[in-house]
C-alpha cells in the first residue's frame, strides 16, 4: 500500500505514541467523514465502504434523519439513569412489537458484549443453574462472561482463569469440517456430537445454549440450512434456554429484519446491538416474560443503558429502515453482490469459498484449493491493495484469511459494480 497522506501520518504518529497496540489490525487509514456507503479520510482520499464500521452503520454513515434525531435529543436530555423517558419506552414498545410475539420484555444496555453478559446472568437467574453450551469459533464479547463463552483462543489467551460453566461444542464450519466430513452425507454429525460432549463435560447443571446465526469474527461462517432449527429443538429436549446472539446479524443485515426469520427460530432470549444504533452505542436483551420475571429490582441496571440519546437514535434507525425499505434492498442488492463475488471465485483460484447472504459475505483466501491451506498473508496484501485503490475492507477469521464484505444497507448497484471491479483488478495482480 502506498504511504499514507501527510495528515494521516501525523495522526497515526499520535496513535502510536499514546495508544496501546491492542486493537484489531486495520489498513493505515484515518477516517475523517463518511456519507451513506462512502468514506473520506483526513487527506481527502475517497473509499467505497465494505465494513459498515464493523457491521454497525446499517442505515449508512451520517444519515441525515439519524443525525437530526441525535442532535434534537442532545438539546433535551442526555442521561436520567434508570428514570423512564418517552424515548426509552417508545423504543421498548417498538422492539417488542417488531420481534416475534413470544418475546415480550426488553432491557437496554450500551454494547453487544454487555448485553451478552446480561443474557448470561439472565440464563443463570431464570434456570437456577450455571452451565452454558457455546461453540468453537463463536464470539460474544470481550468482558469475562462473554469471553468465557468465546470459542477462539486468541480472544482468551493469557486472560484466564475464565468464568466456569462453559461447555464448547463444534460449529458447522463446513468448508473446514473438524471431523473431515462432507455436508452431503454427514447428517449434521456435529449436532449429534453435542450429546456426547454434554455427557462427558456437564456437571449436571445445564442452563442454556448461546449461538450466533452466523459466526462473524471467525470469518462469516454460515451453518447449513436447517441446522439452527434442529439446534433449537435440541435445546428444547434438554429443557434449557435457547439464546440467539443477533448483535451482528440483525436489522436487515442478512436480507431479513432478524436472521431468525430464515428458519422461524423462537429463542427464549434474543440479543441485539450494532445496527440498533447504527453508530450510537446501544444494545438490547429481548426475552420471554417468564424468563425476565425472576429478576428483582436492581438486579439489572446500567448507567448509560437505555439513555434517551441512544434510544432516540434507535427509533430513527427503525424509521429509516422502514421508510427506505432497507431490508428489501439488502436482499435484492445482496443477491446482486453475491452473484458478482461467485464470479470472482470462478475466475481467481486463490478464493477458496464465498459464503453469506443479504449484505454480509466472507471471501476465504487459500494457497491451494485442493488442500485449502489458509492464506492470511495474501488476505492482508489484498486488503491493503484494495484500500489503496479506494475500497475500504478488512480481514478476519480463525486463520486471518477471510475478507469482510459487509457494506451499509444503503449501498447502490453502481457502488457494488465499482467495488467488485476494484477487487477483481487487485486479484488479477497476484
Amino acid at each position: 500500500m502506498k504511504k499514507p497522506g501527510l495528515q494521516a501520518q501525523g495522526f497515526l504518529g499520535i496513535s502510536q505514541k499514546y495508544e496501546p497496540a491492542c486493537m484489531n489490525w486495520q489498513a493505515p487509514v484515518v477516517w475523517d467523514h463518511a456519507m451513506g456507503a462512502e468514506i473520506w479520510d483526513v487527506d481527502g482520499r475517497h473509499y467505497i465502504d465494505w465494513t459498515s464500521g464493523v457491521l454497525v452503520a446499517n442505515v449508512g454513515h451520517a444519515h441525515p434523519h439519524l443525525a437530526e434525531a441525535i442532535s434534537r435529543q442532545s438539546h433535551r436530555l442526555l442521561n436520567p439513569f434508570d428514570f423512564p423517558t418517552p424515548e426509552r419506552l417508545h423504543l421498548a414498545q417498538k422492539i417488542v412489537e417488531a420481534t416475534p410475539p413470544h418475546l415480550e420484555k426488553v432491557f437496554f444496555i450500551s454494547t453487544g458484549g454487555e448485553a451478552m453478559d446480561a443474557a448470561m446472568r439472565l440464563v443463570r437467574r431464570a434456570s437456577g443453574k450455571y452451565e452454558i453450551v457455546a461453540f468453537w469459533g463463536g464470539f460474544h464479547g470481550r468482558s469475562f462472561g462473554p469471553m468465557s463463552l468465546t470459542g477462539l483462543s486468541k480472544i482468551k489467551k493469557n486472560f484466564g482463569p475464565l468464568v466456569p460453566g462453559t461447555i464448547l461444542a463444534p460449529y458447522p464450519y463446513c468448508y473446514r469440517c473438524p471431523f473431515e466430513k462432507e455436508l452431503a452425507d454427514c447428517d449434521l454429525f456435529c449436532l449429534s456430537f453435542l450429546d456426547k460432549i454434554v455427557e462427558v463435560e456437564s456437571a449436571g447443571s445445564l442452563a442454556g445454549l448461546m449461538v450466533e446465526p452466523y459466526q462473524g469474527t471467525s470469518g462469516f461462517v454460515f451453518p447449513p440450512a436447517g441446522y439452527l432449527k434442529k439446534l433449537e429443538a435440541w435445546a428444547r429436549r434438554q429443557r434449557i434456554l435457547f439464546v440467539l446472539d443477533e448483535v451482528q446479524s440483525s436489522f436487515g443485515r442478512t436480507g431479513t429484519m432478524w436472521a431468525l426469520e430464515h428458519e422461524q427460530l423462537e429463542p427464549d432470549i434474543l440479543v441485539l446491538g450494532k445496527g440498533l444504533g447504527s453508530g450510537m452505542p446501544i444494545a438490547a436483551v429481548v426475552a420471554r416474560s417468564a424468563v425476565m420475571s425472576g429478576l428483582e429490582r436492581g438486579e439489572m441496571s446500567s448507567t448509560s443503558g437505555g439513555n434517551p440519546l441512544s434510544c432516540a437514535a434507535a427509533l430513527a434507525v427503525f424509521e429509516i429502515i422502514e421508510k427506505e425499505k432497507l431490508v428489501e434492498k439488502a436482499a435484492a442488492n445482496g443477491a446482486f453482490l453475491k452473484d458478482k463475488l461467485l464470479r470472482l471465485q470462478d475466475k481467481h483460484k486463490m478464493i477458496g469459498e464465498v459464503r453469506g447472504m443479504g449484505l454480509v459475505y466472507g471471501i476465504e483466501y487459500v494457497k491451494d484449493r485442493t488442500n485449502k491451506e489458509p492464506a492470511p498473508d495474501l488476505a492482508r496484501d489484498v486488503v491493503l491493495k484494495c484500500v489503496e485503490k479506494g475500497l475500504m475492507c478488512g480481514k478476519l477469521g480463525i486463520y486471518g484469511n477471510v475478507m469482510r464484505v459487509a457494506p451499509p444497507l444503503v449501498i447502490t448497484p453502481d457502488l457494488i459494480d465499482r467495488s467488485v471491479a476494484i477487487l477483481d483488478q487487485v486479484l488479477s495482480e497476484f
